[in-house]
């Protein structure tokens, strides 16, 4: 637990964090147990008190990387005899490598203390479930990490996420860095964030980051936890994380290559069916390679030949998108999707303008033509909730999500009911503690 320093003035600085015995503690050594983290009130930061006090090392030291069965077996008996939730992080290679997979999994468990997992370099991680999954994890920003930790066989029987539970508390700087010193005192670094964790062997000072990041997690979730408790908002922190624990993955966009970055400047279906194909080809050589598809060809390089649809290798080169080292090597594959595009039938270019995702809605820019009754009451929807959010101290966007503002105000009848809005909101998905907030006060406004 979280202890708060007695009879201190505002003056008084956070002592460092105190140390518990190490997952690589050798055998025989005595469990000193967890120790309590003495912290100055939240309020000292930003508000005339000291800056944070930067925490540059893990308590205990940086541990090893678990990399092998036998190291693996040891990190799994060292978790299992823990107790409490389990603090969880992972680190991926997002921008450089192909998908979203975890290279780096962190774990802090009381009387476990750190572990840092290597995915990649084991193939089972069927006991590391058997100890984790019927736990409750603490992560920051949970809905990032928990698809590429479902992909090494590992879920969580139940959440808490400090960084929505900020948002709940109506924080307005949510990153683990200002929510860590806003409420612990401690200045977290992140300049490692950005970098390539699927480089190997792992510097010394990403695995220092690596286990910061985990380093506090409980103590913050239980000082976050009493301070939903006392703002009367714990039950819906708990009902936002099971959301969140139990959100499916997202279904495959329509048209991805849609959002290739810069794609605007190509006006013609045949130009389109170029940067389709440039796109396709660059997926397909991305995930053969396991590589960042950006890094294979920009996205400038796309949009160049789409709107200059060269038809040699020559011409390709000659486009300064195209006269890098690479580029020019890959050149024959490049020039043969361009070449599939400029041969395919009319009936089979891709239209100028983007189809709907399926259950899409127009743009609410067109509603007061397209449907003006829908427009005004989407403006409504969106007042009161603004205004209800603003009262009940937390952001619009978590008392009701704007896709479901736009979905209830598009098709809702006039004059509803409390019962009939709740009814809907809870059909599009609103939690239980959403719908009772709510309901009322729009049925209000829209009877108005």
């Amino acid at each position: 637990m979280v202890a708060v320093p007695a009879a201190t003035d505002a003056s008084t600085p956070p002592t460092q964090p105190g140390g518990q015995a190490s997952a690589a503690a050798p055998a025989g050594t005595a469990d000193p147990g967890p120790t309590a983290i003495p912290v100055a009130p939240p309020t000292h930061v930003g508000t005339g008190g000291l800056p944070p006090v930067p925490l540059n090392a893990p308590a205990d030291g940086v541990p090893p990387v678990t990399d092998t069965p036998a190291a693996l077996d040891a990190a799994v008996a060292a978790l299992a005899a823990g107790a409490g939730p389990v603090a969880v992080d992972a680190e991926r290679a997002s921008g450089y490598r192909y998908g979203q997979s975890a290279y780096l999994v962190q774990l802090r468990r009381s009387g476990a203390g750190t572990v840092l997992v290597d995915p990649a370099a084991l193939s089972d991680l069927s006991g590391l479930g058997a100890v984790l999954n019927p736990t409750e994890w603490v992560l920051h920003a949970a809905d990032q990490d928990l698809p590429c930790l479902r992909e090494v066989g590992l879920a969580p029987a139940a959440l808490f996420d400090t960084e929505l539970a900020s948002r709940l508390l109506g924080r307005e700087r949510v990153g683990l860095a200002a929510v860590v010193a806003e409420n612990l005192g401690f200045a977290l670094a992140k300049e490692h964030s950005a970098a390539d964790w699927s480089t190997r062997p792992l510097p010394e000072a990403w695995l220092r980051y690596a286990a910061l990041d985990v380093e506090l997690l409980l103590e913050l979730r239980e000082l976050l936890s009493a301070q939903l408790d006392a703002a009367g908002k714990l039950e819906w922190a708990l009902q936002e994380f099971e959301h969140v624990r139990l959100a499916p993955p997202a279904p495959p966009r329509t048209d991805p290559w849609r959002r290739t970055s810069g794609l605007q400047v190509v006006r013609s279906p045949r130009g389109l069916a170029v940067a389709r194909e440039l796109w396709n080809a660059r997926e397909d050589l991305g995930r053969r390679r396991d590589r960042s598809p950006g890094r294979i060809l920009p996205a400038a390089a796309i949009v160049a030949a789409a709107v200059a649809m060269p038809r040699t290798e020559r011409d390709l080169v000659a486009l300064k998108e195209f006269a890098g080292k690479g580029t020019r090597r890959q050149a024959a594959y490049w020039q043969a999707a361009i070449s599939r595009a400029l041969q395919l039938p009319e009936a089979e270019l891709p239209p100028r303008r983007a189809a709907r995702e399926p259950g899409q809605l127009p743009s609410p820019r067109g509603w007061t033509e397209k449907n003006p009754d829908a427009a005004d009451r989407l403006e409504a929807v969106r007042t009161c909730v603004r205004a209800l959010a603003a009262e009940l101290g937390l952001p619009q966007e978590n008392l009701l999500a704007p896709a479901t503002q736009r979905q209830f105000a598009w098709e809702t009848q006039p004059a509803p009911t409390p019962a009939q809005v709740g009814d809907r909101l809870a059909a599009l998905g609103a939690r239980p503690w959403q719908v009772s907030l709510v309901s009322g006060p729009l049925a209000e406004v829209l009877g108005a």
